[in-house]
Parts: structure tokens; sequence; C-alpha cells
């Protein structure tokens, strides 16, 4: 995703997979893409939601030949991103002191679980192991002895995608340091790190106050009312977040009253009276449809929305009206949907110009256009299995 994002922005990416296989999310499937032509392609939904805009070469790492081509390519290129697990790459001369030394001005992002020091740096790490250990599925989930109580992760690898934002920042500022006169650096991530920190105010709590926050659902633990309601023909999700927001809500539900009730004037009182006001308001908002209290609290400057599934998503006119999808040319799929970057750059937009690479699809391409190979080389490259 990382990469994805830089490729958005008008990076040229190359993506170097192993032959024959490639990248692990190509097969993380079904579902697969849709052949144009019928039937199944053979790589992942998964692997085209983070690989749009790349070019994909294929090169045997183990190979002395293969090493040396990435080293070639490292002497070409401003960044390399890597999701070795620690030491893999040292064994190759591909590390980042290696290659420092063959391209001083090489900025050189790691991404692991831990990190590439520490007791657990060899270990493997994936997305909802972060979550787990990191402390967000300790608060994600309904409250222990509540029906589906229990600890959750979250439906997506949010913890992935921080860190994608991560490595994009720290790579970003790498390049913005050397191109004011410094080196190449070496940017090491890990998901374990990123979801430490991504538990903001519940890592603050416990740090300044010794607070070790549960699990609350749907509920925040110190706003009220800010939680998910039952409606007619679905449910939305409520966030009155001041003292203003919540009496425009009750003059929406014809409930003034509840604004100028004692226990109910201010934050702290509703908090302390939550169970008292949340059924009030809950007999209120069951009797009215999703779009009834999402336009009126709307007008009103409320801040609330339908729980949407991913088709109602897509339907959605603002999602619409802000291009949250769009295709692109798929050589085996056709026209092929994407999920759009929510970027919006007033000079310099994001643009969409290659869509997720068929396996070594660009081998030729860039091993000829940038390392300047004759055909002859790379056939016989191909047939020593090399690439």
């Amino acid at each position: 995703m990382a990469t994805q994002t830089l490729a958005d922005l008008g990076a040229e990416v190359v993506k170097v997979e192993r032959p024959g296989t490639g990248d692990d999310t190509r097969g993380w499937g079904p579902p697969f893409l849709a052949q144009a032509s019928g039937g199944e392609a053979a790589d992942s939904t998964y692997f085209a939601c983070c690989n749009r805009g790349k070019k994909s070469i294929t090169l045997d790492l183990s190979s002395i030949e293969g090493q040396a081509i990435v080293r070639r390519l490292a002497q070409k290129f401003d960044v390399l991103v890597e999701n070795y697990k620690v030491g893999d790459l040292r064994r190759y001369g591909l590390d980042f002191a290696s290659l420092h030394v063959i391209n001083p001005r090489l900025v050189y992002c790691s991404i692991t679980g831990y990190g590439q020091s520490g007791p657990y740096s060899t270990r493997a790490g994936y997305d909802p192991i972060a979550q787990a250990m990191g402390g967000l599925m300790s608060v994600t989930g309904e409250r222990d002895g509540t029906p589906g109580g229990g600890p959750q992760r979250a439906g997506v690898a949010v913890t992935d995608m921080m860190t994608a934002i991560y490595a994009v920042s720290g790579i970003l500022a790498a390049l913005f340091r050397r191109s004011n006169g410094g080196d190449g650096q070496h940017i090491d991530l890990a998901l374990l790190d990123v979801q430490v920190a991504s538990m903001i105010n519940i890592a603050q709590a416990f740090l300044s106050g010794g607070i070790v926050a549960q699990r609350n659902g749907n509920v925040h633990p110190s706003v009220v009312p800010s939680q998910v309601f039952d409606c007619i023909d679905g449910q939305v999700m409520l966030a009155a977040g001041n003292d203003g927001q919540f009496g425009r809500l009750c003059d929406v539900a014809q409930r003034p009253d509840l604004a100028r009730d004692p226990r109910f004037a201010t934050n702290e009182g509703r908090v302390r009276n939550r169970e008292t006001l949340v059924g009030i308001l809950g007999e209120l908002i069951r009797g009215r449809s999703m779009a009834y209290w999402t336009e009126k609290l709307a007008a009103a400057g409320v801040p609330c929305g339908p729980i949407n599934d991913i088709a109602a998503v897509f339907s959605d006119k603002q999602v619409q009206h802000r291009g949250m999808r769009v295709d692109v040319q798929h050589p085996l799929a056709g026209t092929l949907a994407l999920v759009g970057s929510p970027l919006r750059l007033s000079e310099t937009p994001v643009e969409y110009r290659l869509p997720p690479p068929l396996l070594g699809q660009h081998t030729e391409e860039v091993l000829m256009g940038v390392l300047g190979m004759e055909r002859s080389e790379i056939e016989r490259l191909r047939a020593d299995a090399v690439i």
C-alpha cells in the first residue's frame, strides 16, 4: 500500500517478485479477478487492491545474478522498500549497509513485524498479531459478559494501512532531506510500533493515569451519546460531541426538555446517566428510518450516518461524487474497478497510470529500459531461471 500510494503520486515503482509464484497475496483468494473472456484470473482481488501503478519483474534473489541485478537497479533508483524478515537480505548483500555503499543517496525502507532490533525482531509478523499485541483488540469488541463480548480484530488490516501511511511519510521526509544535500537513510518500521503509537488517547490515559481501558463495543467511553442506535430499517452511528450538538439532537427528536434536564445538560452528566439517557433516545430513534435521522440531524449539524455495508458505500452519492471508484484497463480482466486514492492535490492530482500488473509483466521492459540489457542476455537469464 505504501508503494501504491507513491505510484499514485507519480513515482515509477518496480515490484520485484519471485519467479513462478510472485507476491503471496496474488494467491490470497477467492475471490479472484474475473477475466473478461470468462473464468477466473490467477490474481486475487486482495492483490489488486494495493498494487496498481506498479511494474512487475521477477528475480531469483537467491542467485548471484539475481542479486547483481538488484544492485544495479539500486544504483538507478531513489527508494527501496522491502519487507523481508530481519537479516534475510543481509545474506544476499542487499541490506541497507551494502547498498548504501554503492548508492549513498538511496532511501531504504524496511517494514517488519517487530523492527530491526529487540527480542522479537526475528519473528514473523502479520497485521492481526500486531493488533493483538499492540492493544487494539483489547479495546475492540463488545464488553465482556455481554452477547458477543470479547476481543475482536478490526475488519480490515488497519495496522498494515497505518504502517503504509507512516512509510510514505518517512520516505518523503528522507527524500526531502536528501534534496537539501543529505544522503539517503534507513527507515525502520515495525507493525507493532505503529499499532502501539495508534493507541493515542488510550495509551496516554495509561501512561498518565495508569488507566487500563476496557472494551466498550460501539459506545464511546467518555462522550454520550456516541454510539449505534437501531432504526426501523437498519442502524445509524450518532455522535453528539458537545452540549450544543446534544441540544440540537433533542430538538430534532422533539424532546427539547432532555437538553434542559440537569441530568443530561452537560456531557459529564450524560456520561454519569448514560443508561437512562440512551434508553430514552433509543426508543425515539427506533421509530424512524435511517434516512430520516441522517438527513434531519445533518441539517441540524449533528454528526450521524447509516451503517453501510460495502455495496451501500459505493452507492452513496458523496462517495460517488468524490470519485472513490476508479476504472482501469487490465490485460485479463478488461475494465477493472478499483478503490480510488483519498488524496486530492490541487496542482499535482493523483494519476492511475497502470493496473495491477501480471506476474513478471514488465521484466523485459525494465531490464532493457533501465539497465540497458540486450534481449539475448535476458533470454539467457530466463533459461537459467534467474528471471
